[in-house]
């Protein structure tokens, strides 16, 4: 020990005073870190990307639904459902000398099960897929939708948007299913111009065939998929416009169309719209061209025997046409946030843009409020005459009112209701069921032979449909919504009566059905 004292003694002896400080070594250069930056330039939650001068929000959802149905007609039928749901929120912007560039992405995913969360309407637009097993079939679906891809700049709006047709489009509620329009996808190009004081007009072009309603037609084959004047559906769809009968009852001759809607040229909608602190009014317009396919067959007498041998023109192209009023009114002196919509909307040819079908069933021909109810509701935008050879459009409309009020910061309640009609072309009805009355359950049996059946017939009938609800939303922190909503729905001929399709030997007049969901959500 005494020895390596004595060393290291000696050692510090022979170091020099002017020794060399750690300060002035040399060092080996340090690589600058870029911390995230945030951006305030467009509100909260957005940072600058790395080395870019483009702002990034980055949002999303996750959501819990449980549900019930209740009727008298859905005894045997899915009672329950249920449906988990995610989504993403993506959101770009940039200043430029031109005012900001944004583009906006969005995607919903969903697992549904039970009759009333999964969505016929969905699978034929492509948007969900079904389970295939036995028990799973029309009961379990996997929904994928690229809900908006837009990209804005300079007043200009291009890619997959919600329609700017749309207003109120079920913003207080739950399910989101009272009547009126509310396409939240769809393809389009439009131009906002802003002026005064809150003051803006759009002008778009939107994709049609998120618009189609079908074209009716007596051909009434799902399983196929298509539609002849006794079947319906997507594609390949034809339609006989007269027909001769044999000794059997069957069709002799006929003339066939392919009455599936043609996407030949843009949906033409215009909005103005204001913005307030008291509110928000909009009043907006679209024009919908209705066309179908060539006809294919020969021509024909109602006898029978054929009526010419010349071609046969396919019938011109309607317009279809809506228009739609809506104001919002803020509320706070009632309570901070209260607010309540009033909107109306009227249509030929047009019924997605009055949103009467909304409840019921879109991109569909016929439909009933559930499984087992006693009547189909007709849900076509318009009728070909078999007798002239002419497309008849059909005359809808809706109104809705939507209050929203605050009990208190962390309870809401929204109450709501809808009031909606269709009517069909009184000419095409009657001449469907003199040129197609011998067809077995697919038209009307004739008004000339068979008045009484023909009165009872359920085919194109004028129906009327209220759908209201009212929720209770509990939000115990900040983007936190536990609640639920109850819905009744009633759907009534506007005269006479129709076979109950649930109890042989009985007619109805009305139908009704009642559903309650509960959801659990977070934003983020």
């Amino acid at each position: 020990m005494k020895l390596i004292k004595s060393i290291l003694l000696s050692t510090a002896a022979f170091i020099p005073a002017t020794s060399v400080g750690a300060a002035d070594l040399p060092a080996k250069k340090s690589i600058p870190i870029e911390y995230v930056r945030v951006c305030t330039a467009y509100g909260a939650g957005l940072f600058y990307i790395f080395s870019t001068d483009t702002c990034l929000r980055l949002s999303g959802r996750a959501r819990y639904e449980a549900g019930y149905v209740s009727s008298n007609y859905v005894r045997g039928s899915d009672l329950a459902n249920y449906r988990g749901q995610m989504r993403i929120n993506v959101d770009a912007r940039t200043q430029t000398a031109y005012g900001t560039l944004r583009a906006f992405t969005r995607l919903e995913v969903m697992s549904r099960t039970g009759n009333f969360v999964t969505s016929g309407s969905q699978q034929r637009v492509g948007n969900a897929f079904p389970a295939l097993g036995q028990d799973q079939f029309g009961r379990a679906q996997q929904y994928v939708n690229v809900d908006k891809a837009f990209v804005q700049f300079a007043g200009l709006t291009a890619g997959r948007a919600s329609s700017f047709f749309d207003f109120y489009a079920h913003d207080f509620e739950i399910m989101g299913i009272s009547l009126g329009s509310d396409m939240a996808s769809t393809n389009l190009l439009a131009y906002t111009a802003k002026f005064g004081e809150g003051w803006s007009a759009t002008l778009s072009m939107e994709d049609p065939t998120f618009r189609f309603q079908p074209v009716y037609s007596s051909i009434s084959n799902p399983a196929t998929a298509n539609s002849a004047f006794s079947a319906f559906v997507n594609n390949g769809a034809l339609s006989p416009v007269a027909n001769g009968f044999n000794a059997a009852g069957l069709p002799s001759s006929a003339v066939y169309f392919d009455v599936t809607q043609k996407n030949r040229t843009p949906d033409v909608v215009g909005a103005l719209r204001l913005d307030q602190a008291w509110g928000s009014a909009q009043l907006s317009a679209a024009v919908h061209e209705v066309g179908i396919g060539t006809p294919t067959g020969a021509p024909f007498g109602l006898n029978g025997g054929l009526a010419s041998t010349a071609p046969v023109r396919r019938p011109a192209n309607q317009y279809g046409w809506a228009v739609q009023g809506g104001v919002k009114f803020n509320l706070p002196f009632l309570a901070p946030g209260d607010g309540l919509y009033l909107q109306g909307a009227y249509g030929q040819g047009a019924m997605s843009y009055t949103g009467f079908q909304f409840y019921t069933a879109t991109f569909i021909q016929s439909s009933r409020l559930g499984q087992n109810s006693p009547f189909e509701m007709f849900l076509n935008d318009a009728t070909l005459n078999p007798i002239t050879g002419k497309l008849e459009l059909s005359n809808s409309f809706t109104t809705v009112a939507s209050f929203l009020h605050y009990w208190s910061p962390e309870w809401r309640s929204a109450f709501y209701g809808s009031y909606g009609q269709v009517a069909f072309s009184k000419s095409a009805r009657a001449a469907l069921s003199v040129a197609n009355g011998a067809v077995p359950g697919n038209t009307p049996p004739s008004f000339i032979t068979n008045p009484s059946g023909f009165a009872l017939s359920p085919i194109l009938r004028d129906v009327n449909q209220v759908v209201a609800g009212a929720s209770l939303i509990w939000s115990p922190v900040k983007d936190l919504d536990i609640g639920a909503e109850g819905l009744y729905t009633r759907a009534w001929l506007a005269q006479g009566r129709t076979p109950d399709l649930t109890r042989p030997g009985l007619t109805v007049s009305s139908q009704d059905i009642f559903q309650v969901r509960a959801r659990i959500q977070r934003d983020f």
